[in-house]
């Protein structure tokens, strides 16, 4: 992720390794931690200093704990001069052959960030106290770095998400479902009776049926509280260059897929705007449940059967036949088995099951699949309700043609994106009643795993052996259109 977007973390000595301007760092204070974040990030460190090149690598060995190579970067600053003025950042970034914006300059003195700022380059600015030279200060100052890193493409990771969401403090009693890692929607209690769902989710991805993507991606997310989705609002984005016969596509394919599901497209706002690249439909759809029918994920608990419908990269199988077939075509796969690919599309709403599903009773939870796949979704779901979730790999339906295609593009099939699958956990009782019911539906349903004790995290079995739960930072069709 870091190689992509920054390179290299510039240290300058008198604000970091400095305590009032004169006592040097004690070797290895930040020591380990520091080093194992630049390696694993896989970014470089070096050092802007007005020492000699040995003194100055010799101080950032003394921050980093570690031995450096003689090559290590070093920037000799202007002798005498107050501060460094931007083209000494300028020149530096060209003479390295680096972009400025990969560059993150760290500093406790002001006039040092300003110039590396004016000259394009990221910066972060710390206080020189006593913190900076204890232990604890070498982990502060990895969460600032860590909190300076250019984000992959694709939805925000859980853990920024759920830490960011702890900040928030949710107070109106009518909010009966807050936002939440694993939560897909919002619930207000509007009547007493009556419970307004609420959803919103972007469509960013390439796709030539964004109008579809955008109904039925937000009417998934409804359907997993129980609720019948109702309204929709909609807000177009779409780059220079584009025609009214393209807005008209768009907003045509909106009308038809809202009629077909009940749905009313009842206003919004569509722009031009170079703020885009690629068209983006941004969906807010609100949905209604009686209050005894709304399903809560936190309802979970030991003893519930995991249920997933369809099969894994419902969505993501669509999306590659659709965007990469030229590739696959020349990877030797027929054009009858990427056009069946493509027929994926048609398979993306979770509607008919998550009805049949919430009519039979016994429904704990539902979550449909999105972003990071199946294996992404199942901790999610593991994370909103509160249980510990034993699931068997080999158990998780893959189609034929999702196998096919992820493998010659290298993509593993659990962290492809997967709407069209949903993921019902329901207690063991009613199972059988579930599962039935959502067959006569005609959807494929497949027992996957169970509820084994209060907790959060998931439980990988393979073979009757447990394994590390897979984890996807991104979506392998994010990373695959990286």
């Amino acid at each position: 992720m870091a190689r992509s977007h920054l390179h290299t973390v510039w240290f300058h000595p008198e604000g970091i390794f400095a305590l009032g301007g004169s006592a040097a760092l004690p070797a290895g204070a930040a020591g380990g931690a520091l080093a194992r974040f630049l390696r694993d990030t896989g970014l470089r460190a070096g050092i802007a200093s007005r020492l000699p090149p040995a003194a100055a690598r010799g101080r950032l060995a003394s921050l980093l704990g570690v031995r450096l190579a003689k090559t290590a970067a070093v920037l000799a600053l202007p002798a005498g001069a107050a501060a460094p003025l931007p083209a000494f950042f300028r020149a530096a970034a060209r003479r390295l052959g680096i972009p400025p914006e990969r560059f993150l300059a760290v500093s406790g003195e002001a006039p040092f960030l300003e110039a590396a700022r004016r000259a394009g380059w990221r910066t972060l600015g710390l206080d020189c106290d006593a913190a900076q030279a204890s232990g604890p200060g070498g982990a502060a100052l990895v969460e600032r770095l860590r909190m300076e890193l250019p984000l992959p493409a694709g939805k925000l990771p859980n853990e920024w998400l759920a830490r960011f969401l702890h900040e928030f403090r949710f107070q109106d009693p009518s909010l009966l479902i807050n936002p939440g890692v694993g939560e897909d929607i919002a619930a207000v209690d509007v009547t007493g009776e009556e419970v307004l769902i609420l959803k919103s989710d972007p469509i960013t991805f390439a796709t030539d049926a964004i109008g579809q993507y955008a109904v039925l991606v937000n009417a998934n997310d409804i359907a997993t509280a129980g609720a019948d989705p109702r309204w929709l609002l909609a807000t177009l984005l779409f780059p220079p260059g584009t025609t009214p016969a393209g807005i008209r596509g768009v907003l045509s394919d909106l009308s038809a897929f809202c009629r077909r599901w009940g749905i009313t497209l009842c206003g919004g706002h569509t722009e031009v705007t170079d703020a885009v690249v690629r068209p983006v439909v941004c969906g807010t759809m609100a949905g209604r449940v009686r209050r005894r029918e709304l399903i809560d994920k936190r309802r979970m608990r030991p003893g519930d059967v995991l249920l997933m419908t369809k099969s894994a990269g419902v969505e993501g199988t669509a999306i590659l036949a659709r965007e990469f077939a030229p590739r696959l075509r020349r990877l030797g796969i027929p054009a009858s088995e990427i056009a069946r690919a493509r027929g994926f599309l048609e398979r993306i709403s979770v509607l008919a099951e998550a009805r049949s599903a919430a009519a039979c009773g016994g429904v704990s939870a539902m979550h449909d699949v999105t972003e990071g796949g199946v294996a992404t979704a199942i901790a999610e779901l593991a994370a909103a309700g509160g249980c510990e979730l034993r699931v068997d790999l080999e158990a998780i339906p893959v189609r034929p043609e999702t196998r096919r295609l992820c493998r010659l593009l290298g993509l593993d099939p659990l962290g492809l994106i997967g709407s069209g699958s949903l993921l019902i956990a329901c207690r063991p009782g009613r199972a059988p009643r579930v599962e039935q019911a959502i067959r006569h539906a005609g959807v494929e349903v497949t027992r996957i795993g169970e509820a084994v004790g209060k907790g959060a995290a998931v439980r990988g079995v393979r073979r009757g052996r447990p394994i590390p739960w897979p984890r996807f930072a991104v979506d392998e069709i994010a990373r695959l259109f990286a």
